[in-house]
């Protein structure tokens, strides 16, 4: 195992109150990175990368805002971005052979907001090519032997090794919830919309998402604040959120050892006193995953047309990518509005499914079991795409191990727009189940 222990709430006040500066925090992140590089193959090559990362922390320490009253929130910390978010002065790759000329553009809104809360660049992490399904040389570091989840493969890995306290990934099917899940650590994915995506490599810009990770929910709450529009400071909940299960078709989607410890986990749920509630939520769920799928296709092919990627570079693609984008040609206009306006649907059926029962918070796998053997393929997202369909808030809470040592999470998921209930009640859920860290 190569996991280790970065908690963002504890490098940011260690930060912020001068107990440590940012030199030497990136100095022991060098050092844990030393210690899983041959192995978790988490980072995108960088040359020169420490000389970079020390320059940049030492701007951090001279600054205007560099007395302990005036710090940013994140000072001080480094980020892991996933390689199809553009960053000034770092190539995008986007996990292709692509030129990084060619994917040149804009800097991301999110990493801007983050580096202007304080954070420096740990450097761009692993993804799948173009964030779909064909993977990179990243390994689990519960066992490399396993995948660690894709398509934000690099990020979950980072944050699970204990070489940096946050990373950005994106989801558009189950890219930020599975890999969470299989490397035992929070994914946190918002309403669509509620992070900006601009700047970012599209893969379907009606389903795509900008997540993030860290160790612990506790951990969530800060950069969720700094990256969500809008976003809200609640109270703490002074009630157990009522829990709904979507049963039958979906959750039989999920593996046996999956389902077993699914159930195990609502038995203790329900010992501790919550209320749950069991619905036909997804009862149309192979038509759900099959429409979305044809419209991730279709705008797929149709971003990689009008960018001129797949015209100019077609030869250098990986058969995955390639077979994605042909599948996304043949699919008609007809076809990709009918998608779109059941992502519309589904949400308007979530919304009166809750309304109509009391759901707080809907519960599920977060992935159909542990992570898999073998790091040709990413896994099933098939437990999260659903969720992502919708455009709902959803996290990954580490819950569980299965006996061979094997992170197990469950998904959270509730109302568009309720992204700050979320979190409140996924750390109520968190201490209720003895979230693993």
């Amino acid at each position: 195992m190569f996991v280790g222990n970065a908690q963002l709430t504890e490098a940011v006040h260690a930060l912020r109150s001068g107990r440590e500066t940012p030199t030497t925090y990136v100095e022991d992140c060098r050092d844990r990175t030393e210690v899983i590089a041959d192995d978790v193959y988490a980072l995108v090559p960088e040359a020169n990368r420490w000389g970079r990362l020390q320059r940049q922390a030492r701007e951090r320490e001279t600054d205007s805002r560099s007395e302990p009253t005036s710090r940013p929130p994140l000072y001080g910390i480094p980020v892991g971005i996933k390689d199809i978010f553009r960053v000034d002065g770092m190539p995008t790759h986007a996990g292709s052979d692509l030129p990084p000329t060619a994917l040149t553009g804009e800097e991301s809104v999110a990493w801007h907001q983050l580096r202007e809360a304080g954070a420096i660049p740990f450097g761009k992490t692993v993804t799948t090519e173009f964030a779909y399904f064909d993977p990179g040389p990243t390994r689990n570091p519960h066992d490399i032997n396993r995948t660690p989840g894709g398509s934000s493969s690099g990020s979950a890995a980072l944050v699970a090794a204990g070489v940096c306290p946050l990373a950005l990934g994106t989801q558009t099917i189950g890219s930020v919830i599975r890999p969470a899940a299989f490397c035992g650590i929070v994914g946190f994915k918002p309403t669509f919309g509620r992070i900006p995506i601009k700047g970012v490599i599209p893969l379907s810009p009606s389903l795509d998402h900008v997540g993030f990770f860290t160790q612990t929910i506790a951990d969530a709450a800060l950069p969720a604040a700094i990256l969500c529009d809008n976003w809200r400071t609640l109270p703490d909940p002074v009630e157990r959120p009522t829990l709904g299960v979507p049963a039958d078709a979906y959750l039989n989607q999920a593996d046996e050892m999956g389902q077993s410890h699914f159930e195990r986990h609502l038995n203790d749920l329900s010992a501790a006193g919550y209320s749950v509630i069991k619905t036909d939520l997804f009862a149309d769920i192979g038509g759900i995953n099959s429409r979305h799928n044809r419209l991730m296709a279709a705008e797929a092919a149709l971003v990689h047309r009008e960018n001129e990627w797949y015209p100019d570079y077609q030869d250098r693609y990986a058969e995955k990518t390639r077979d994605l984008i042909e599948e996304g040609r043949s699919v008609s206009i007809k076809e990709v509005a009918a998608g779109r306006a059941d992502r519309a649907n589904l949400r308007t059926k979530l919304r009166t499914k809750m309304a109509e029962t009391g759901i707080d918070v809907w519960v599920s796998p977060a992935a159909p079991g542990p992570a898999p053997k073998g790091i040709d393929s990413t896994g099933d997202p098939i437990m999260n795409l659903p969720w992502t369909n919708a455009g709902v808030p959803t996290v990954t809470l580490p819950v569980d191990h299965t006996d061979a040592g094997l992170p197990l999470g469950l998904q959270c998921a509730t109302a568009p727009g309720a992204d700050e209930d979320l979190l409140s009640w996924a750390t109520i859920l968190a201490d209720d189940l003895g979230t693993i860290t």
